[in-house]
């Protein structure tokens, strides 16, 4: 009895003490919770504080920022309105001073005309009126080197330094042009001579100089010479390029296969083909068509162009041009773009051959070189006879550029005026060639281009069998030559 009794008091106290254990616990799980429950309350709190200054500092911002717009919209609107303001007033004082110059210059050329009229009497040394009165505002330049270079006693070879022809070229080229040029004297000043206009051309083509020179060189001002230039250009082209530089006559083409055939042995050619680049300044729209990537590798400068694209005659007289497109293109993508091509789509070059090089593909009226790798003696031999045909091109080309300056260097010239003055040049050039007028030496120019291998560059079977025929006459009838076996 003693013994359970015993028992029970320990059990009881056990549970005692695990009930006190437990409700320790539970205290102090009961106190870490509620201690995290109120840092979640403190931070809570703290955001909310956060988003309303953050909120409140917006707004001072935005009411700041809407303040600051208006007073500019008001600075704005005053300005806009003291604009308008001198604007008028300027207008009323211009359209005023415009009335009486308007005035004086009809009052002058009354006083001028009455002067004319009524010669004074008693009085020896007055004089009637001889000619138009200049006016004031004209500034005197000196016109010494032109009216040396224009006397007839300057010696022709000076003159043919000067302007890259000799005195009777120069002046059947102003017979020419006279009638699309010239122009009237006025009570005001006097017109440019027809003379002085080709020259101030003529010669600014010649050296590519700046305008500035060309200015000081004629007595001329800036804009009226830049003007002369582009007035001139524009008549050489409307003028002389329908008579100097077209497709020939029939007979005419038979004269050429002849030539060509006994320069080359190859029959039914007609024309040498090249495509050249002019360097411009790099243009302000479509900048990367213009990009010449070739030249800027060769020179490790960025270079800019257009492309020349011309078939010559065996003087090396252009019977066809195509100018304006832009540097990046390809010999081929120019020839597709031209009259040519479009001419010869329509079979006006039907059994002849326009001889080109390998940056040009092989179609029924184009003839190029073979361009794969290891070559047999036929292919060659016909390769040769190709690039003599082809240098007849390229040296016309160089001839081009040596005699027009202009054409080397980089020109102040706008890329939409370009074309017309390009045109001026190859119309130029084959006066000069018609008539025999030999390039100084010192002129001349070596022609760089680079040529790329078409992508397609064969584009038609018949012209492949052709070609292959051709190359197998000139080699069996003794026309090849045999600088390959050396």
């Amino acid at each position: 009895m003693i013994e359970n009794k015993l028992l029970q008091q320990r059990k009881r106290r056990r549970v005692d003490s695990a009930i006190d254990e437990f409700a320790d616990q539970k205290q102090i799980k009961t106190k870490g919770l509620s201690e995290i429950l109120t840092s979640f309350m403190l931070l809570d709190d703290q955001e909310r504080n956060d988003l309303d200054e953050l909120e409140k500092a917006s707004h001072e911002q935005k009411l700041e920022s809407e303040e600051n717009h208006s007073k500019k919209r008001r600075a704005m609107v005053d300005y806009y309105s003291k604009l308008q303001d001198f604007h008028k007033d300027s207008e009323q004082v211009e359209g005023t001073r415009k009335r009486k110059a308007k005035a004086n210059a009809l009052a002058f050329a009354s006083a001028a005309g009455a002067l004319s009229e009524a010669p004074a009497e008693g009085d020896d040394r007055a004089a009637p009126a001889t000619g138009p009165q200049r006016r004031l505002w004209v500034k005197n330049r000196s016109k010494d080197w032109w009216d040396q270079c224009n006397s007839p006693d300057f010696p022709d070879e000076e003159f043919k330094k000067a302007f890259r022809m000799g005195k009777e070229t120069f002046e059947l080229i102003c017979n020419e042009l006279s009638s699309a040029v010239a122009k009237e004297n006025t009570m005001l000043r006097d017109a440019v001579p027809v003379r002085q206009r080709v020259a101030v051309c003529i010669w600014r083509l010649a050296t590519g100089e700046p305008l500035r020179l060309v200015s000081k060189k004629f007595g001329l001002g800036i804009s009226t010479c830049h003007k002369l230039v582009l007035e001139v250009c524009a008549a050489i082209r409307s003028v002389l390029m329908p008579k100097y530089l077209r497709w020939p006559v029939e007979e005419a083409v038979r004269g050429m296969k002849q030539e060509f055939e006994s320069i080359s042995g190859i029959p039914n050619v007609v024309g040498s083909m090249y495509t050249t680049h002019i360097p411009i300044i790099a243009p302000k729209i479509s900048v990367a068509a213009y990009f010449n990537r070739r030249h800027t590798e060769r020179n490790q400068k960025t270079s800019y162009s257009i492309t020349v694209q011309g078939v010559v005659d065996p003087r090396g007289v252009f019977t066809d041009v195509c100018i304006g497109y832009p540097g990046s293109m390809a010999d081929d993508q120019v020839l597709e773009k031209s009259t040519l091509f479009q001419r010869a789509n329509a079979g006006f070059y039907q059994g002849m051959w326009i001889v080109g090089g390998s940056g040009y593909p092989l179609m029924d009226w184009v003839l190029v070189p073979y361009s794969q790798q290891n070559l047999t003696w036929t292919q060659h031999a016909f390769n040769e006879k190709i690039g003599e045909m082809t240098k007849i091109a390229k040296d016309s080309f160089a001839r081009l550029k040596g005699r027009w300056g202009c054409l080397q260097k980089r020109t102040e010239v706008k890329l939409q005026d370009l074309p017309v003055v390009l045109g001026a040049c190859c119309v130029l050039h084959n006066i000069c060639e018609m008539k025999n007028e030999k390039l100084d030496p010192s002129l001349e120019f070596e022609l760089v281009d680079d040529e790329m291998v078409p992508e397609v560059g064969l584009r038609s079977a018949n012209a492949m069998k052709a070609r292959d025929t051709i190359a197998h006459n000139l080699l069996h009838h003794n026309h090849a030559g045999t600088s390959f076996l050396s």
